[in-house]
């Protein structure tokens, strides 16, 4: 059967891209732009691979993709359909629409410590970065790089993140539109200030990521809860809200892999949040904490990269990809007088960002030191992904429910039945392990689930504490 649809794609092997993703995000434009309408049928994969003179394998892998993303759908016995969940961007168009602040401070007595999802600091690129640093200051010209520079940062290390936001997160920004900070917390803190005032209302994912809710709190902003579930932020609280008389500016979020649960949005949720944010005028903070270690196809494109998206500040971090304590965050946004703003008060508190560091990051940057260590790392960390899930299927398989995470360094683990976790916690301190309580990331103190961080652990070390937690349980 079809299928009126005939599909154009220039393929491009010298493209970083690899082929099967160009041709999933040519199927995606051709959706976006209305050749291809909800319930349209795609031709099956050996006749797209001999329209496109290509392995039929590679026309499998990008059907994946899309299948995984929800812009398809398999029918059995029928074929590929385009989803009927998505809506009419045409007319949408046209309508008047982690690196994690939550440390535990090293103590003696825990030689155990499941943190949040760090990143494991031993396998940082330090050498690397030394000589990247000799190497600036051995330049003739050093000199004129102890001077002042710009409140958004270095220009030529902006120009790199956004080659990297456009290329890899198929968002469309420039230069003037990114900041760069000292961590994502300092994004957050920035953007705070310069979007709230007394009373306006901030919706937030509830449990949720309790130091950005503080930062927006301390600009003055008032907090509504939206529940979570597997498939991310429940819409009907959403809706619930802005049919309300409150003020609500903005809603924070961090739709890839939600904190703490590693729950991702569903297409069909984006889609609706982003048509709410255009006809209501609320602004999308999305944090996109750390999408780059991830163990499936690829990460899920960002909310900010759809181009129908009026109001968004999109927030990221390289500190997991070299190393926490190297503190570099951005913050991009179409909204260009809040970019204005963030600088005007970046300068009042920090006059500039760190410029030599930045120069370093993107010496490492130009070389392939960052690309190689983030193909290497996410190996690592993959491998020990699997390892605990090992474990978990060993030791708790009886006792909680846990989701096998397509990225991130943790996991969500949710027991079978209701712990007080202050006790257990004490227990564990007892015989050196800490965990981090659900209060940590609780709106309402409801929460039962515990997110253990595998990333920053050995083996033996995982193997010693998920025991323990679950002779707790």
């Amino acid at each position: 059967m079809l299928r009126g649809w005939k599909f154009e794609v220039q393929l491009d092997e010298q493209s970083d891209k690899a082929i099967y993703l160009q041709i999933a995000d040519a199927i995606i434009k051709d959706i976006h732009s209305g050749r291809l309408k909800p319930g349209d049928a795609l031709p099956g994969s050996r006749n797209l691979a001999q329209l496109l003179k290509i392995n039929r394998n590679t026309v499998v892998e990008a059907l994946n993709v899309l299948l995984i993303e929800g812009w398809l759908v398999s029918k059995e016995r029928q074929g590929t359909f385009v989803s009927d969940t998505l809506p009419d961007f045409k007319k949408a168009q046209n309508s008047s629409l982690a690196t994690s602040a939550i440390k535990n401070a090293t103590s003696k007595h825990y030689h155990i410590q499941f943190d949040d999802g760090s990143p494991d600091s031993k396998i940082a690129p330090i050498t690397e970065l030394a000589r990247a640093y000799r190497q600036i200051f051995n330049q003739k010209a050093r000199w004129q790089m102890m001077g002042y520079g710009s409140e958004l940062g270095e220009l030529e290390f902006r120009k790199n993140i956004v080659q990297m936001l456009n290329h890899q997160r198929g968002m469309q920004v420039d230069e003037h539109s990114i900041c760069i900070t000292r961590g994502s917390q300092m994004a957050m803190y920035l953007t705070a200030q310069c979007l709230f005032t007394k009373d306006d209302y901030l919706m937030i994912e509830n449990p949720g990521y309790k130091p950005a809710w503080k930062a927006f709190e301390n600009a003055g902003a008032k907090l509504l809860a939206v529940r979570v579930d597997k498939d991310g932020l429940l819409i009907e609280d959403v809706i619930s809200y802005l049919k309300s008389s409150k003020k609500i500016k903005a809603i924070y979020l961090t739709p890839h892999r939600q904190y703490p649960t590693t729950a991702t949005l569903s297409l069909k949720r984006r889609l609706e949040l982003i048509r709410l944010s255009n006809k209501y005028g609320f602004m999308i903070i999305e944090d996109d904490y750390d999408n780059e270690f991830h163990f499936g196809y690829r990460p899920i494109l960002p909310l900010s990269s759809f181009t129908e998206l009026k109001n968004y500040v999109y927030i990221g971090t390289m500190s997991k990809v070299v190393a926490p304590a190297l503190r570099i965050g951005y913050l991009a946004s179409n909204d260009s007088s809040l970019i204005e703003r963030v600088g005007n008060l970046r300068k009042i508190i920090d006059v500039q960002g760190d410029s030599i560091m930045e120069q370093a990051i993107l010496q490492l940057i130009k070389d392939g030191t960052i690309k190689r260590h983030i193909k290497k790392s996410t190996h690592h960390y993959k491998a020990k992904r699997d390892f605990t899930v090992t474990l978990l299927n060993k030791y708790m398989q009886d006792k909680a429910t846990y989701v096998i995470p397509d990225g991130g360094l943790a996991f969500w683990v949710v027991p079978n039945q209701h712990v007080d976790w202050l006790k257990v916690s004490k227990k564990l301190q007892a015989k050196g392990i800490k965990i981090i309580t659900p209060d940590t990331y609780s709106f309402d103190e409801t929460v039962n689930g515990i997110r253990l961080g595998y990333g920053s652990l050995s083996e033996k070390e995982l193997e010693e504490g998920i025991i323990a937690l679950a002779e707790m349980l």
